[in-house]
């Protein structure tokens, strides 16, 4: 909860914080038009904070593949496999007998 908090907090400021930069006052008060500056070839905040992001999202995605890849046991794949397919088998050994005993029932002799 505290963190939701922060980060909404830190969100709302943000977005007063551009509010204020883009409006100002004294030439609303006096009607006066800013000269309209050259934007910056520099990237925005936002820009940065995304490609910052993007960048950790993979770093983060790179680092679980290697960790998944380093911890593939193959003889523990081939185990896995060899026991879903003889559940499987008892599973549908039961329901068949199942099956035959409900029939079985319903029908009568």
């Amino acid at each position: 909860m505290g963190t939701r908090f922060l980060l909404a907090l830190f969100l709302v400021l943000l977005v007063l914080g551009f509010a204020a930069l883009t409006h100002s006052p004294t030439a609303e008060v006096q009607g006066a038009q800013l000269p309209q500056q050259d934007e910056p070839s520099s990237p925005t905040l936002l820009t940065q904070m995304q490609e910052s992001l993007s960048s950790y999202w993979d770093s983060a995605k790179e680092a679980a593949r290697g960790l998944y890849e380093k911890t593939y046991l193959p003889t523990v794949d081939e185990k896995l496999r060899d026991m879903y397919s003889k559940s499987t088998a008892a599973v549908s050994t039961y329901a068949g007998i199942f099956t035959d005993q409900l029939l079985t029932l319903l029908k009568g002799d």
